[in-house]
Parts: structure tokens; sequence; C-alpha cells
């Protein structure tokens, strides 16, 4: 009988959902374990075949863990804000709150076909008053605080999406990773979170949890730690003073030119009249360059001098200041000192414009006055450096910084690639900001007790480089709450990357209305020990949610340090071998192959393509391979329908008492326990389904010669590794064996008899002269001349070493007979 897999679905899937199988009681913490994958952005109305790929076999190793006994907490959500359901309301006029609740609804249904074991009742949506009104109390605790504050400042900003974006939204090729367009910078007036504050800890914390070594070096390069000195430089003429950040500050007597960002502050004031126009033009020509375009080693250099001077602090040369884009304002203090003799970026800058370039670290095994053909940037002897002339360099980076200190013109500092977050969004569809500007007071936040500032309904979409919230006067005229008087409403929204940095503390009470989240259930369910979901997010969401929860313990809400304990990456599915794209016309709709095999099957296919982070090419005959092995176990249990009420198995049995047949069964299902296990435990799936499949082959060569009570035993065991990769197959398996209450209702696991692992008889394979004779089956760890002489008794052996001398045997215990023949 063929596996009536749409009627079994439906009817399992009714089944879970009336009898609240996957209900979590979150009181009950003992073997706790939550499981979570990364929310779904409800763009479009259907679920695409990379959610299914972190979705599908996320759910089956939480389902596995199920089995095993752990109280699994398994919920799901919609990260429901974003520019592209607003970007899809300029286009069509369909308001993005309209489209996106339609395709959440049709979504959920998508979810609920899927089978996966989501507690329904824990759902959550960011776009609602309900959750994003704790963002804006999210934000007014780090205003409180000072960790959340506006400046003016450049930003990277979309003509397309005419809107400002975040670093980590700026692809390395100087695009919009939304749209594609290409990214300028402008300074606007904008919103920041005060990340840099947790710099170190973000950087010492990613010891303490059980990342791939990936994704924790790219956070680790983002975060970007230096350790060096900052020194003064004066500036001739002017009050001012240059502060420089430097890693070498053995090498300060080689300085021979300083350069500062174009838009470094500094630039305007000391810029001399006849250079001013110069550097006006060179500014501008830089405007549409990225920050990985300014700051690229193979990039020619460019730059134009400000005929403003500088002062070495530490020799009295006056150098020339010049401007450059590849320092930048935002990193440092947005002033470099320059060192062409030995900084190879340096070196060609004063190559092309012929500014002096001075040896001040001799290398070893060269003269003094020998030319520098390059920059040399190792260690050596320090030259041409006043009294510290003749220290080595190394030595000399501390005794330079001590000196520097002595005379309070610098001082040791740490340093840090990473920027603070950006989070202002010149967009409608996300959370308003908190915060009222008043003319005469200036920032007022919103009092607590009136939040949730609620996202008004009515407003244009049309992109004009301000918030379409600037078209509701009546949401953006309001009253200040201090002193009365008229006054406007921040017009922006946040980033939405805030929704996404605390969601699982939600999902344990999405409905608590006097706290952003149950701190009591945080502390026992939190973090989250087991998180899935894409590796391009390694520098965003995943290092932002890290930050907003060290804060969140910082307000005394929890007492863990990090969000997620173990993190894993799914791989990409491609078909054709090109990633899945609607203009090379190789997208796999997901839709046509479940009315086609069923959830199951598909799911299975997408376990068995390969490594589950590195992804597969699609097949659509590999899913048949699949489809043929679902029916094959179904009618194994067909054919034995309740056998349990009738053979009762017991927990184990005695080898010895069993026929070969009965052997090769019973050490078979008992091996593949122990396979699957391991395999599945550790995201393995594809080696885990095989595990099944050859299973599968031995039942259907010797399950029928068992005894019914060894069957029992085996279909039990065959049907409890079968449940968490076929939820629904399971199911309906076990129903067939007799059992009455759901697989998934408690504890099913099954352990091994560790007495069936090990084997009487082992196959040795033969060679002759390097190439395979024979296969032979002797006892297992037999002794080498027991073995000598079954092999030399064999005929196919014999034809190939009858007549001739044996020059060497080589005998790997269990495994290979290895003869040399003349």
């Amino acid at each position: 009988m063929k596996y009536p897999y749409s009627e079994v679905e439906k009817r399992w899937q009714s089944y879970w959902e009336d009898n609240k199988i996957y209900k979590t009681d979150l009181k009950k913490t003992d073997n706790k374990l939550y499981c979570l994958v990364m929310f779904i952005y409800p763009s479009g109305a259907k679920l695409h075949i990379g959610h299914w790929y972190n979705y599908g076999p996320t759910d089956s190793w939480a389902r596995y863990k199920k089995l095993k006994g752990f109280n699994v907490f398994e919920p799901i959500g919609y990260d429901a804000f974003g520019l592209p359901a607003e970007n899809y309301a300029i286009k069509t006029g369909i308001h993005p709150y309209d489209s996106t609740m339609k395709n959440i609804k049709d979504i959920r249904v998508m979810l609920k076909n899927m089978g996966n074991m989501y507690d329904w009742d824990s759902e959550l949506m960011t776009c609602v008053p309900e959750y994003y009104k704790w963002n804006q109390w999210l934000f007014l605790q780090l205003y409180k605080k000072g960790l959340a504050y506006r400046k003016n400042a450049p930003v990277n900003w979309c003509p397309s999406c005419q809107t400002v974006l975040a670093n980590e939204q700026v692809l390395s090729d100087g695009t919009c990773e939304r749209c594609g367009s290409t990214v300028i910078h402008k300074n606007l007036t904008q919103w920041f979170f005060k990340i840099t504050e947790y710099a170190e800890e973000l950087l010492s914390g990613l010891e303490k949890i059980n990342w791939p070594e990936k994704t924790k070096l790219m956070q680790r390069n983002w975060i970007g730690k230096s350790t060096g000195t900052e020194v003064k430089f004066k500036i001739e003429g002017h009050d001012e003073e240059m502060t420089v950040f430097t890693t070498r500050p053995d090498t300060l007597f080689g300085v021979t030119y300083v350069v500062l960002a174009p838009e470094q502050p500094l630039v305007e004031k000391i810029t001399k009249a006849e250079y001013i126009e110069k550097v006006n033009q060179y500014k501008d020509s830089i405007k549409s360059l990225s920050e990985i375009d300014r700051t690229s080693t193979t990039k020619e250099k460019t730059g134009v001098p400000t005929g403003a001077y500088a002062i070495n602090p530490v020799n009295g040369d006056r150098v020339p200041i010049w401007i450059a884009d590849y320092v930048l304002g935002t990193y440092g203090t947005g002033c470099v000192m320059a060192v062409p003799g030995h900084d190879e970026r340096d070196f060609e800058f004063a190559k092309k414009f012929s500014l002096p370039i001075h040896k001040v670290i001799l290398e070893p095994g060269t003269k003094e006055d020998d030319e520098l053909k390059e920059a040399y940037t190792e260690a050596g002897t320090m030259v041409n450096s006043g009294e510290f002339t003749g220290t080595y360099s190394e030595e000399g980076i501390d005794k330079i910084t001590d000196y520097l200190e002595s005379k309070g013109i610098g001082k040791r500092k740490v340093n840090y690639r990473l920027r603070d977050w950006l989070i202002s969004r010149q967009r409608y569809w996300g959370t308003p900001i908190p915060i009222i500007h008043c003319p005469k007071c200036g920032e007022v936040p919103v009092d607590e007790a009136n939040l949730p500032v609620e996202l008004p309904y009515e407003v244009e979409f049309k992109p004009s480089g301000q918030s379409p919230l600037t078209t509701n006067p009546e949401f953006m005229n309001v009253k200040c709450p201090r002193c009365g008087e008229d006054a406007k409403r921040d017009p922006d929204t946040m980033d939405t990357f805030v929704d996404s940095s605390w969601y699982y503390f939600r999902y344990l009470d999405p409905h608590k209305k006097e706290m952003m989240f149950n701190t009591e259930l945080a502390d026992s369910w939190t973090p989250v020990d087991m998180y899935v979901g894409g590796a391009e997010h390694a520098t965003m969401h995943l290092l932002y949610a890290r930050f907003i929860h060290k804060f969140i313990r910082d307000l005394g809400l929890t007492k863990s340090d990090e969000p997620f304990s173990t993190l894993i990456h799914q791989g990409t599915i491609t078909n054709q071998g090109a990633k899945m794209s609607k203009s090379r016309g190789n997208v796999v709709n997901p839709d046509i192959f479940i009315e086609k095999y069923g959830a199951d099957v598909f799911r299975i296919y997408l376990m068995f393509m390969g490594p589950y982070e590195m992804g597969g090419d699609w097949s659509d005959a590999g899913i048949v391979g699949v489809d043929r092995f679902v029916q094959r176990s179904y009618d194994i249990f067909t054919r034995y329908e309740n056998i349990t009420k009738t053979k009762q198995a017991p927990e184990k049995f005695d080898i010895s008492a069993l026929c070969e047949e009965e052997k090769s069964v019973y050490r078979k299902i008992n091996q593949t326990i122990t396979k699957f296990d391991e395999e599945i435990n550790n995201f393995r799936f594809n080696t885990a389904v095989a595990s099944l499949m050859e299973l599968i082959n031995e039942l259907s060569k010797n399950l029928e010669k068992c005894r019914a009570e060894l069957q029992s035993y085996t279909l039990q065991r065959f049907v409890m590794l079968l449940a968490p990769i076929a939820p629904h197959l399971g199911e309906e398996c076990w129903k067939l064996l007799g059992m009455e209450e759901s697989i998934f209702a408690g504890q099913k696991w099954f352990d091994v008899d560790k007495d069936a692992l090990t084997v009487d008889k082992v196959t040795i394979a033969v060679q002759v002269n390097g190439k395979l004779r024979a296969k032979i089956e002797v006892p297992n760890n037999s002794e080498e001349a027991f073995v000598k002489d079954v092999v030399f008794n064999d005929p196919s052996v014999n034809k190939h070493t009858d007549g001739k001398a044996v020059v060497k045997e080589i005998y790997v215990k269990n495994k290979i007979y290895n003869i040399v023949v003349k």
C-alpha cells in the first residue's frame, strides 16, 4: 500500500494542535532545552527553500532531543518590520501593515504544514504595539545611561532606499545590501547606540560561547582591537592640537607628514586660503566611495595638501598636513601620522607625492645609509631617533610611550575598529523613536507611562529623503512634556535589528504587559541553548544581540552574559551548481514537491543532500530516492500492524540464543541507534539519514526471518529513529505498531544494548600485489597465523600466488591481509 502522505500529514497536524502536544511547560526547568531558529521575515507570502532548510532540520534535532527526554522549547515568530514591505507599498499602494499581516497569516499555515513542533502559544510578531513598546522602553533605558545619543555625523546613505544604512548594511563593493545601489556619504543628525562601550566584553565573551570559529573571527575583526599610543601634535599657527593613534611609537622620529580624514572638522579650520578650492574639490570627489574602497590597500593613493604644518613632538620637525581618503573620520581620531620609511601605504603615498622618507629602524644586516627600496615594517634597531638611537625597536615602543606620558604629550591607548550602532532610519515601517524635540527644552524623552508611541496608519510613502512620518501632522505635532509648548516628535524609526536583538526573551511570555519580558523565566531558560541561522548575520544581528543582552543584564533583568550558547549556520541550497534566483530560472518551489511527495519526504531530502553547514545541490532525481525510502519504511510497518499488542518485546535479547539472521537484525538496529544518535546530535543529518537507509536494507532482507518479539523490538526502535526526521510518518508508524499516544508525548528513546555492538565475525580484504583478490570471513580479532591459513586455502588467492615466491605479508587485524609475490 502506498503511503497516503496527504491524509496522514493533515490528520497528525490537527492532532498535535488539538492536543497541544508541543506546548512547553516552562515551569519545568529540569533538562530544559531552548532551541531557536532566526525568526522569519514575512516580506513574501511563501516559504522558500532557504526557510525550509533552516527550519526543517533544526526541528528534527529538537524532536530528537524531545524523544531523549529534554523539555524542549521551540517557538516561532515574525521579524515583521522592515524596508521590503514599505517598498512594496510604494510600488503597489498596499499598506505595509496590511501586506505584512496577510503574509503572516499565509506563512503561519505553511509553517504548520511543515510539521514543526512549534509552541504556537508563544508566537510573536514585532510590528504590533504590544512588542515594539518594549523597543521604545529599551531605547529610553539606553538614553538614561548615556548609551543612546544623537549627533551629526557622516553616514551611509542609499539614494534608492532613501535612508541611512549602518556600516554593516553596506556590502564590500560599496552597495546597499537591500537594493544594490551605490551608497554615498552625507552628514546627518542621527541616533546611535553606544555599542563601543561594550567592545572589550564583546571581544572577551567570544571565548565563552560555542560558535563557529569563522563567525567568532569575523566578530573579532569587526571589533578590531588595537593597543597603542596616542600622540599630540601641535599645529603651526593654531591653538588646536591634533591627536594621532599609533601602534608604532618607536617610529615617531620618522614622521615626515601627517594625514587627516577629509571629513575631520580640523580640515576647515587649518586649511590655508590658497588650498581651500583643491581641498573642497577633493572632498567632493570621494563622497561616493565606500569605507571599503577608501581603505583598500590596492587602490591608487590620492590626497591633497592643506598648506598647514604640524610639529613633531619628539624632534620639533615641521611636517606638512595632508588630507587623504584612506583615513576615516569615524575611526580613531581621524588623524594619522605618516612614517613612509616603515609603513607600506605611507611609502607609496610619499613616493607618489615626493614627500621625504626617513629611516629610523635599521633592518638587521643592512647599513644606515643604504637606500630604502621599500618600507621596512619589521623590528630592528632604532636609528636617527635622538636619545633612543641604538634601542631595539620593540623596547622602544614602551620607552617612547613613557617619554610622551612624562611630557604630557601622549598616553597609552586601546582603540577599537567597532563604531557605534547607527539606528535612525528615514522610513515608516519600524519602531517610532520615543523622543520629542522642543525648541525650548531640546530633546525630551517620552514618559514611560505614555508608551507605546504608536505608528500611525495614515502616511505618504513616496521616498523624499525624509521620514514618511513627517506627512502625518497629528502624529508629529505634540506638546512638550516639560514646558507645554509646541513641539515635534522625532520623525525617524529604529533599525529593525533592534527588534531582533532581544526577541528570544519575549517568546517566554509574549503577551506580558507590565514588563519587557518575564525575568523569572528568562533566568531559567536563557541563554538559548541552540540557535540556528545564516552566517550572513555575523557582524549585524549576532553582534547587536550580544550587546543588547549585556545591557539588559546590566539593568538587572537577566543573569546570563550571552544570548546564544551554541550557534550553528546552515549552508545554501543551490540548483545546477548556482545560487537560486528568479533571473536564472532555477528557483525550486517547495510547494510543488510537497504536493507530490509530502512534507516529510521534502524535509528528509534536504537533510540528505549534504553536510548541513555546507548545503547541497538540488536534484529532482534525488528526492525520488528519498520517497522510495519512505514508501519502503511505511510498507514494513503495515505488514506488522498492532504487533506490540500481541508480542511484548524484552528490553534486550541474549545474542547467543538468536539465529544468524536474528543476530544480524539485532546488531544492526543497535548499531544504527548508536550511529544515528551521534550524527543527529551533531547536526550531521545526511549521515543520520544514510544510517536509516542501511537499516531498511537489513530489515527488508532479514526481519521476516526473526521471531515476533524481535520484530516488535526492532520496529519500535526503528520508528523512534524515523520520527525526528519524518514526524508525520513517525506518528503513523507508531500508531500502526499498536501504540495509543503520540510518540512525541513523552520520552521514547531506547537505550542501546552494548553487547550487540560487538561483532562475532569480520570480513578481511585480501590483496595480492595491491589488487583485491578475495574477501574472507574470520572470527573477530583473529591472530595472523589463523588468518594466514584461511587466506592460503582460498582458491581465489591461490590462483594468483601458486608457483610464485611470496616476498612479503602484512596483516592489519580485522581489516586487510596484504601479499606481495614475485
